[in-house]
This record gives C-alpha cells, structure tokens and sequence, in this order.
C-alpha cells in the first residue's frame, strides 16, 4: 500500500563540500521551495574520484559525505542485474581485451561470471586496477554497510524486457523493500514511462521518477504514478518547474524535481533559487 505520509529523500540532506560557495542541504534538513538548499546526490557514486557505478564509488562518496548515490542497473545474459552506465562494456572495461571476437561487447550478450571477470577500474587510474563490475546485490550491501541511500535507475527497460520484476525481487532478497529502506533510503527511476508505470504496479510503497522533460500536457497523467520529474539540468525554465510543483504524486505530496548534469555552482545556485529539490552531480 502505498505509504500515508512518505519522507522524501531530501529529508536527509548532505553537504557537497566540492561546492562549498554554494550552500546545500546539511544533515537532517529538508529543502523547501524558495530558498531551501537543494540536496546534492552522487552521480555514479562520487565518479570524480574513482571509476563510476564500482564500489570503490561508493565508498569514495560515503567518505566525502554523500548519504545519497545514484547509480544504472542492467541485466546480463543469464538473468543477473549489474551496475553499469553504458549499455556495451567498452567504455569502463577491459571487454576488448578480454573478449576480442565479441564486439560490439553488449551488456545482454555477456554472463554474470564473464563480467566479473573485467577490470572496471584501470580505465580510471592504475591504483583502481582490478575493480569489479559490481552485482546489484554487492552494491546494495555495501551501501547498508555505509549507511548511504540509493536513487536507482533501472537502465534501457526495453532491452531488458521484465527488468522490472527482476529489481523487485532483487531489492526484496537484500532487505530493501522492508520499511525504514522505502520511507527513507529508496527511489527508482528510468527513462522508460511504461518502466516506471510497471514498477509502481508492483510496489506502489516506492517512490519513483521519471527522467527528463516531458511536455507540460503529460505530466498530470505521469504524476498517478511517479513521485519525481528529473531532468537535464541545461532544459528546464521556470514555467516547466512550477508546472511539475503544482502537481502533487501518488503519496500525495507534490512532485518534486531531481535535476541531472549539473556541474557548476551558477546552476546550482538558479536550481536553488527555483525551489528544485535536489541536484544529482
């Protein structure tokens, strides 16, 4: 059932300290439209500092204070979820060199045990030689063990069909559906509308997003079943963000705005003085 009164994720702001000259959400406090400091997420994991969507992003961004991540989730060939930007290996792996003949190195097309192998790190830096392509399930645990939250994005759903389901029952297995993770340390997002419209079918208690701009005439019918709009940083005016702040989601707090690309403390600064929630950067 889906929760009476449900704690977005700003209630537990952090400070960005690489933004510094800009001031964000401390600790325990909750943005609020006009004014209020937007909360900063980890793109990747805090992907400046070590290979993007690792563990060793996790942990880099939990000791720079993160308490919020985002990272991808994919499929491999044999049903296991993994995280992963890219839909091909070749860009954050050794792929090529691994598997020379198995161009164009598509996600779908490799085993769990056959990712596992790839070096996920020295593509970054040679001291993160010998990272791992991680599993959900490595990834879920590390940040318990952390203490950090997770906004999800369940990546490419149309390459994947049934991925949905698949994250669901991964989340469930790992404790991430019981109810201090969904009240306070959970959301799932993607690109894909029919994605998300299926995920919030199956557990409606979740609060979901759904990445980019849609046009204005669409969003009263995307807010019965996704708690966020979160856009590219470079697309939004004021027009469209009073639009989406007028709309209240399926918990029946008004939709909020997680805007993405956001790489300079101007844009910050706009996204603050536009009342947007938060800032994945």
């Amino acid at each position: 059932m889906p929760l009476r009164a449900p704690l977005r994720p700003a209630a537990a702001g952090i400070a960005f300290m690489a933004m510094a000259a800009v001031p964000l959400s401390p600790a325990g406090a909750v943005p609020t439209a006009g004014g209020g400091a937007p909360l900063v997420i980890a793109h990747r994991g805090a992907s400046r500092y070590a290979p993007e969507n690792t563990l060793a992003a996790v942990d880099a961004a939990h000791h720079r204070g993160f308490l919020w991540v985002e990272n991808d989730v994919q499929r491999t060939k044999d049903g296991k979820l993994i995280v992963l930007h890219d839909t091909t290996l070749s860009r954050t792996t050794d792929a090529e060199a691994v598997f020379p003949g198995r161009a164009p190195w598509r996600v779908r097309d490799f085993t769990a045990a056959e990712i596992a192998r790839l070096d996920a790190g020295s593509w970054f830096g040679r001291r993160f030689a010998g990272e791992r392509v991680p599993t959900l399930a490595a990834y879920l645990h590390r940040l318990d063990a952390n203490g950090q939250r997770l906004l999800l994005e369940i990546k490419s759903p149309g390459t994947y069909p049934g991925i949905e389901r698949d994250v669901v029952r991964e989340l469930r297995r790992h404790g991430w559906l019981d109810r201090a993770h969904v009240r306070h340390r959970l959301v799932v997002q993607s690109f894909g509308v029919p994605c998300i419209r299926t995920f919030h079918g199956l557990v409606p208690q979740v609060r979901t997003g759904i990445l980019g701009s849609p046009p204005l005439d669409r969003l009263a019918g995307y807010a019965r079943f996704a708690d966020e709009i979160n856009p590219r940083m470079s697309t939004l005016s004021s027009r469209w963000i009073k639009a989406v702040h007028r709309l209240r989601g399926p918990h029946g707090r008004r939709l909020e705005i997680y805007a993405w690309d956001v790489n300079k403390n101007t844009a910050v600064r706009w996204a603050r003085a536009q009342g947007i929630e938060g800032v994945v950067t």
